[in-house]
C-alpha cells in the first residue's frame, strides 16, 4: 500500500469523544476532542463524529482510506451498533451512517479491544502473542490477544471483564443492571457507591472521615484517592478494599486468558499508580492459579484507544460469525 495513506481513529467514551488522523507507523498528525453528545436520536453520535472528522485539514482527509472506532459497549460489531449504559441512548448507529456520509469503510471495536490493538501495533505488546490490556477508568474493561489472535466473540463482547462477578451477594448494581460486577465496585464512576456501602456496613463513624462532607452525591473517585493520601480513615478503607477486588479481577483475567503481559490504562489507574496498580501487583498472586505475568502501565497513555483505532484501518478485523 501507499505509505502516504492515512486513517481516522475515533475514541468514543461516555464522557469524551476524540478523533485523530494517523499513519501506519503510529504517528498522530491531527487530534480533536469534545464532550460526547448525550441527547438526541440514534444518529446523534455518528453525526458528531462526522462533523469532527470533516473539521480536519483537507490535505490529510484526502489521504484517509478508512475510519476505525474504539467505542464503549456493549455492541454488535457486525451491525455497527452500540448499546451504551452510561449514555442516554438505548442504542446508537455508528458504522453505516458514517460510511455512507464519508464514502469510506468504517470499522467498530470495543474501546479496550481497540486499545489492545494499539498496544500490539505500537506499544509494549509488539512481540507478545498473549497480551491483555485492562482499563480502570469511568468503567472497567479489557482487550485480549491469545496466541496472536484478537478475541472478539459472536457480537464483539468476548472481553467484558468489568462485568465479571466478584461479589456473589450482589450488593452493588452495575450500570448494565446486573449485580456484583467488578465495575460496580472499583470503577471511577462507582467507587463512591462502594464507599457508601462500606461506611454503612461497617458503621464507620462519619466524624472520622471528610468523605461525609461531600454527602456522596458530589463525591468522586478523585476525591477518595486524595483523601486516602491525606490519611482519611474511610478513604483508606475504600482504597484497600478496592485493591483486593482489583486483584481478584486481575486474577480472573490471568486464569481465563493466561497472558504473558498485562498493560494497564485508564485515568483511575494511571493517575494513582501507587494506590491502584502497585497493590494489584502485590496481591494478585493470592488469587490467581496461573503464573503471574508482567503487569505494567501502558506506554501509550491516554491515547491508546486512538492508536488502536488508527491501526485497525490498516489491519481490519475479521467480523465474527454467530
Amino acid at each position: 500500500m501507499d505509505s502516504g495513506e492515512l486513517s481516522v481513529g475515533v475514541d468514543l467514551g461516555a464522557t469524551n469523544l476524540r478523533v485523530a488522523i494517523g499513519n501506519r507507523e503510529g504517528k498522530i498528525l491531527f487530534k480533536l476532542s469534545e464532550r460526547t453528545v448525550n441527547n438526541g436520536d440514534e444518529y446523534a453520535i455518528s453525526n458528531q463524529i462526522h462533523r469532527m472528522i470533516k473539521s480536519a485539514p483537507s490535505n490529510l482527509l484526502s489521504k484517509v482510506i478508512g475510519v476505525g472506532i474504539g467505542s464503549i459497549g456493549p455492541m454488535d460489531i457486525r451491525k455497527g451498533i452500540i448499546f451504551p449504559p452510561n449514555l442516554n441512548f438505548k442504542f446508537a448507529f455508528l458504522t453505516t451512517p458514517l460510511s455512507e456520509k464519508l464514502g469510506l469503510p468504517v470499522y467498530l471495536l470495543n474501546d479496550c479491544v481497540s486499545a489492545v490493538v494499539g498496544e500490539k501495533n505500537f506499544g509494549a505488546g509488539k512481540d507478545i502473542d498473549n497480551l491483555v490490556y485492562i482499563t480502570i477508568s469511568t468503567g472497567i474493561g479489557g482487550g485480549v490477544y491469545v496466541n496472536g489472535n484478537l478475541l472478539l466473540g459472536k457480537e464483539g463482547n468476548a472481553h467484558e471483564i468489568g462485568h465479571t462477578v466478584i461479589d456473589y451477594r450482589g450488593k452493588l448494581i452495575c450500570g448494565c443492571g446486573k449485580p456484583g460486577h467488578w465495575e460496580a465496585y472499583c470503577s471511577g464512576k462507582n467507587l463512591p457507591n462502594f464507599a457508601k456501602l462500606i461506611m454503612e456496613e461497617e458503621k464507620i463513624n462519619s466524624k472520622l472521615s471528610d468523605i461525609i462532607k461531600y454527602n456522596f452525591s458530589s463525591l468522586t473517585s478523585e476525591v477518595i484517592f486524595k483523601l486516602a493520601r491525606e490519611g482519611d480513615k474511610l478513604a483508606n478503607v475504600v482504597v484497600e478494599r478496592c485493591s483486593e477486588i482489583n486483584a481478584m479481577g486481575f486474577a480472573n483475567v490471568i486464569d481465563v486468558y493466561d497472558p504473558s503481559l498485562i498493560t494497564v490504562g485508564g485515568s483511575v489507574a494511571l493517575n494513582n499508580l501507587d494506590l491502584v496498580l502497585e497493590p494489584i501487583k502485590k496481591k494478585v498472586k493470592n488469587y490467581a492459579a496461573n503464573s503471574i505475568p508482567e503487569i505494567i502501565p501502558t506506554p501509550l497513555g491516554q491515547d491508546i484507544v486512538l492508536y488502536g483505532a488508527v491501526a485497525t484501518v490498516f489491519n481490519p478485523p475479521k467480523l465474527p460469525k454467530r
